[in-house]
C-alpha cells in the first residue's frame, strides 16, 4: 500500500491498520484541540470555530514521508506542471492585508482591455463574455483594472489562444498578483519544476486523467477570513473533441431570482465556512500523496454579500465549505443551507458553460460566482490545468434595508389570488 487510513475516535487508542507509514499520536484533547505526529511531522488541527464533531472522529490518510510523491506521465506536453506532493511541505497563509480592487480604477468604457479584440460576445444573458484577439500577458496595467471590472459585471471572462501557459511561472504570478496576495492551498498539489523551492507554492494544478466523482457548485477556499477575488484557470491539455467543461453560475443573478421578502430575510444572516469536511475527503480519498499542509482554517463570512467595486448584491454560501448559520439551530440551518445549495445547482437560467481547448484561460470574480467542473469525458483522457488564486478583501455584509414596499405588495397578491 502506498498510503494508511487510520480513523481516531474520542476515548479509543490510535491503531494503525496497515501501511509503511509510522504514525504517532502525540495528544488528542476533548476541548476542540488535537495534534498528530506523522513521521516526525507535526500537523496541528485548530478545530476553535468549527462546529463539526471532529474531536469524536478524525480520519486521515497518511502516506509514506520517505521522498515526495508525483504523477508520472511520459507523455504530457507539460511535464514541469504535472502535480507534485511533498509530505514535508509547510506553508505560511497570507495574513490580513489591505485590498485596493483594481476595478476602482478601470476606465468604464475598458479601451485598454478591448483595444485590440477582434470578437467579444456573451456567453449568456446572466454570466459569461468571451474576448477573442486579446493577449492577458500583453495587457497593461490599465487593462488588467479593466479586466478586473469587466470581471466583476460579467462574472467570469474566457479568452482563447492565450501565452498564458508558456510565459513561465514568475510572469504568471506577477500577472495574477496585480488583483491582490496569492492564495497559497493547504492539500491540493503544485507543479514538480521547482520541488525545492517556493517558486509554485502559489499554483494549484489540475490533473485528471480518470473518473470521479463530480463536485457541485463551489467557492474556492471560501473560508480565508479575506477569500478569493478573481481566479486565474489555465487550460493547458483539454480532452480531445468535447468534455471537461466548467459551469460558472452567477450569485448575484441567484439572489436576484428569490422573493423580495426572503431576499430581505437571508441579509443580515452570518453563516460559518471551513476547510474542515473538504481536507477530510481530501486525505481519505488521495492515496497517492494528498498532504496537509496548513491547519484546517474556518471563518464567518456574511450569507449575502456586497461586490465592493459595482456594489451588487450576491450569495456568499457553498456545498463545499458553508457548514452552518450562525445563531440557527442544527435543522434550521441545515434546512435553509440546502434550499440555498439546490437553489444554485438548479439555477440553468444564471449560469454559463465554459468549452476548453488548449490555451484557453478563463477568468472569474469568487465574490459574484461559483464554478463547477463537468467530468463528462471519456476515461483515460487527460484534463490538465493550473490555477492561481488572487485574495481579495475581507467579505462585505448587505445592509438589511426597509421594507420599499415589494413585501406588502406581494403579500397583497397572494391574498387577491386566494379570495
Amino acid at each position: 500500500m502506498d498510503g494508511a487510513l487510520w480513523r481516531l475516535q474520542r476515548g479509543q487508542g490510535f491503531k494503525p491498520g496497515w501501511g509503511r507509514a509510522t504514525v504517532q499520536l502525540s495528544y488528542l484533547l476533548h476541548s476542540n484541540n488535537s495534534s498528530l505526529i506523522l513521521s516526525n511531522i507535526n500537523l496541528d488541527f485548530d478545530f476553535t470555530f468549527v462546529s463539526l464533531h471532529l474531536y469524536e472522529i478524525v480520519t486521515m490518510i497518511a502516506t509514506d514521508v520517505t521522498a515526495p510523491t508525483e504523477v508520472k506521465e511520459t507523455e504530457a506536453l507539460y511535464p514541469d506542471y504535472l502535480p507534485h506532493y511533498d509530505p514535508l511541505e509547510k506553508i505560511v497563509p497570507v495574513g490580513r492585508f489591505e485590498h485596493e480592487d483594481p476595478g476602482h480604477r478601470a476606465d468604464p468604457k475598458k479601451p485598454n482591455l478591448l483595444k485590440n479584440a477582434t470578437k467579444v460576445f456573451e456567453l449568456s444573458p446572466h454570466c459569461g463574455t468571451e474576448i477573442q484577439g486579446v493577449q492577458i500577458s500583453e495587457l497593461t496595467p490599465e487593462g488588467l483594472d479593466e479586466m478586473a471590472l469587466l470581471c466583476a459585471e460579467r462574472g467570469c471572462l474566457v479568452f482563447r489562444d492565450q501565452e498564458f501557459g508558456n510565459i513561465g511561472f514568475e510572469k504568471q504570478k506577477e500577472i495574477a498578483r496585480h488583483f491582490g496576495p496569492l492564495h497559497k492551498h493547504g492539500w491540493m498539489p503544485h507543479p514538480r519544476a521547482a520541488v525545492h523551492s517556493s517558486e509554485t507554492e502559489e499554483f494549484v494544478i489540475v490533473y485528471d486523467s480518470k473518473e470521479k466523482s463530480p463536485i457541485q457548485f463551489h467557492v474556492d477556499q471560501s473560508p480565508e477570513v479575506q477569500p478569493p477575488g478573481m481566479t486565474f484557470f489555465c487550460m493547458l491539455e483539454s480532452p480531445p473533441g468535447a468534455g471537461g467543461d466548467t459551469l460558472i453560475s452567477s450569485m448575484t443573478r441567484a439572489f436576484e431570482r428569490l422573493s423580495p421578502s426572503f431576499r430581505k430575510r437571508l441579509e443580515g444572516l452570518q453563516a460559518l465556512h471551513t476547510t474542515a469536511g473538504p481536507v477530510s475527503r481530501e486525505l481519505r480519498d488521495n492515496g497517492k500523496g494528498a498532504v496537509l499542509r496548513r491547519p484546517i482554517n474556518s471563518a464567518i463570512h456574511p450569507v449575502v454579500t456586497v461586490h465592493p467595486v459595482t456594489g451588487q448584491k450576491a450569495l456568499f454560501v457553498n456545498s463545499s465549505y458553508t457548514e452552518r448559520i450562525i445563531g440557527w439551530d442544527d435543522e434550521e440551518s441545515e434546512y435553509l443551507l440546502r434550499f440555498l445549495f439546490d437553489h444554485v445547482n438548479r439555477g440553468q437560467d444564471f449560469c454559463c458553460r465554459v468549452r476548453y481547448e488548449p490555451g484557453t484561460v478563463v477568468v472569474w470574480d469568487q465574490r459574484v460566482t461559483q464554478h463547477s467542473q463537468t467530468l463528462d469525458y471519456k476515461p483515460g483522457n487527460r484534463r490538465h490545468a493550473f490555477r492561481l488564486t488572487p485574495l481579495a478583501n475581507v467579505p462585505i455584509p448587505a445592509k438589511v434595508e426597509e421594507d420599499d414596499g415589494q413585501c406588502a405588495q406581494e403579500e397583497e397578491r397572494v391574498i387577491l389570488n386566494l379570495c
